[in-house]
């Protein structure tokens, strides 16, 4: 595959990163993975705006434009031939001495990966409840950074079969996030999802549901909810940029039948109608 690395489009084999690069060294390095939906790049500037910001938490200097991400775009896909894609974008802090360094990195490294997205055949996921809990924010709030020992670490608790999904909770014993997801639940028509205080990531997939609610009218609480709340819940779902929006239909013991009416099969259509053309959420119900 052909992918991007500060300027120019090389195989993946030929790139090279300098083991002085601090994202290596120290973990100072943060990532957005999202998907091309028929060459449409979908909400594409949420996770700029949030790739910025985390950057700035770092002193990352990172000047690119959307224009200039949107042109590298497609580019990779006319090279590689694709149409619907898996993209990650990342930018590590670049080379340093080898020690601490608290200033301004001014020559930041950024590789753009593409890969084929074929269909999922995955509809449906089951929950377990890890015994692994969530770590702190190494700052005030999550970042998708380099740092992801917590998740492998969850992630080896289940092992690798895609049809599960690990949950983490807070050492509190609060409902946090998925390994790979963040996490809503129903309960008499009201949707529930935990609050960015209890330290997950507040993705991009997350966001679009918390505002396509507003829009929609729904009642959605942001909260600290037990391991308990979620089990007695009438419909659990989580959602990511790539696998989008899976219902949960087990944990432990506990079933969660899907239906026509399933609040569920209203937002999987609702999203997938904007797939195609929405650069943000904020799009939404514009041209409608």
């Amino acid at each position: 595959m052909k992918i991007y690395f500060n300027g120019d489009y090389l195989n993946d084999f030929e790139v090279k990163i300098s083991p002085f690069d601090h994202g290596f060294l120290y973990g100072l390095g943060v990532f957005e993975t999202f998907r091309i939906y028929d060459g449409h790049p979908f909400l594409l500037f949420d996770h700029l705006n949030r790739l910025r910001q985390s950057l700035n938490e770092l002193n990352i200097e990172w000047n690119m434009s959307n224009d200039e991400i949107q042109d590298i775009l497609i580019q990779l896909v006319e090279m590689n031939n694709l149409k619907n894609a898996y993209i990650r974008l990342n930018v590590s802090a670049g080379d340093g001495e080898i020690g601490l360094y608290t200033g301004m990195y001014q020559k930041p490294n950024t590789i753009i990966f593409v890969k084929p997205m074929p269909p999922s055949n995955i509809t449906e996921k089951e929950g377990v409840i890890l015994h692994t809990p969530r770590n702190s924010p190494e700052g005030k709030e999550r970042l998708k950074s380099h740092h992801y020992l917590n998740n492998i670490i969850g992630k080896k608790e289940i092992g690798n079969s895609p049809s599960l999904e690990g949950i983490f909770l807070t050492k509190e014993g609060y409902i946090s996030e998925g390994i790979v997801s963040n996490i809503f639940f129903i309960k008499n028509g009201k949707m529930y999802t935990p609050h960015i205080d209890t330290g997950i990531l507040n993705g991009i997939t997350r966001q679009f549901v918390l505002h396509w609610s507003i829009i929609n009218g729904i009642l959605c609480e942001e909260g600290f909810y037990t391991e308990a709340e979620l089990i007695n819940s009438d419909e659990i779902f989580i959602t990511n940029s790539i696998q989008e929006m899976i219902p949960i239909t087990t944990i432990d013991q506990h079933s969660y039948a899907i239906h026509e009416d399933s609040f569920i099969y209203k937002l999987q259509k609702d999203y997938r109608s904007y797939s195609s053309r929405l650069f943000s959420r904020y799009e939404i119900g514009r041209s409608e």
